[in-house]
């Protein structure tokens, strides 16, 4: 049995047969349309979500398989005071794989431990989200045929950003990749991220808060929204908000094939007007994460089709 709570967790080549699948289902979707029949996926989500915890129902779905879900902390018996573990092991009695999302980081981690089925983390804390991030990967080899030889500009909020952190960890490990760091002071990548990831890995890496100088050199902007609900101090929250906008006159010098990512919520960072220009692909990025999603629960349930 295993589990995925990091995306170190899966190697280059794991994440090529995951890209291989997904653009098998993507060609042949009624071919895995009974593939996890008599299959049933917990959701536990202890944080807020539409699209991911949506996601995963929906591509558990799509795969012919059925769905338990507890969307909030307050609706399930951790409001009581039960714990991960033991959420994780009752939890492992009603169903066959289990996605999770948490506050606290490394709850998933917790949940693995003491599950008897899979445990997938759809994200806790700041720390990791390794499914938002092969939506990511599926999005960039999609849309740009390679996910090597890049240059990937990360802007907003780079502290907290668990999609941030799970992507730099990813594509560090691919060819010719720079990171052109784009971020208030406040809200720069956390020193372990440059350590371990960056600098272990020898990639090249800028950071910078000027946002319009480094565009003309991207080919992949990746938006991120300020997290309020990361912010212990709402003033400082406000004063950061808005700090990077894109606006389609902030796009005037973009390579023609720059693609504009987004894990979405969206608040103001990205300006609506963005979305008719084809280098918007945040709303491919959703699409793509669920089929994203089917092939890595077929790949942790051992379902061959």
């Amino acid at each position: 049995m295993r589990s995925l709570i990091d995306i170190k967790e899966l190697s280059t080549e794991e994440i090529n047969e995951l890209i291989a699948v997904a653009t098998d289902i993507i060609e042949n979707p009624k071919k895995y349309s009974e593939a996890c029949y008599g299959k049933i996926l917990a959701t536990l989500f202890f944080e807020p979500s539409t699209r991911t915890r949506l996601s995963f129902e929906s591509a558990m779905c799509s795969l012919g398989g059925k769905v338990i879900s507890v969307s909030s902390a307050d609706s399930c018996s951790a409001s009581k005071g039960e714990s991960v573990a033991d959420t994780a092991k009752v939890v492992s009695c009603y169903s066959d794989i289990i996605a999770m999302r948490h506050p606290k980081e490394g709850a998933p981690l917790v949940a693995s431990m003491n599950a008897s089925v899979p445990v997938i983390n759809a994200g806790d804390g700041g720390h990791n989200h390794p499914t938002q991030t092969l939506a990511d990967l599926l999005t960039i080899h999609r849309e740009l045929g390679r996910l090597d030889n890049l240059t990937i500009g990360f802007c907003g909020d780079l502290k907290f950003g668990r999609t941030v952190h799970s992507l730099i960890t990813a594509m560090s490990r691919y060819t010719g990749i720079k990171f052109v760091l784009i971020s208030p002071e406040e809200l720069k990548v956390p020193s372990y991220i440059k350590r371990d990831v960056i600098k272990k890995n020898n990639i090249e890496y800028v950071q910078t808060t000027d946002f319009e100088a480094v565009i003309p050199e991207l080919d992949i902007l990746y938006m991120t929204r300020v997290q309020k609900e990361r912010f212990f101090n709402e003033e400082d929250y406000l004063r950061l908000k808005d700090r990077y906008i894109l606006t389609p006159d902030k796009l005037e010098f973009a390579k023609p094939e720059l693609k504009i990512l987004h894990p979405l919520p969206r608040v103001n960072e990205i300006a609506v007007a963005i979305d008719d220009d084809p280098r918007a692909c945040y709303f491919k990025q959703v699409y793509y994460g669920r089929i994203m999603r089917m092939s890595l629960i077929l790949k942790l349930l051992e379902v061959n089709v």
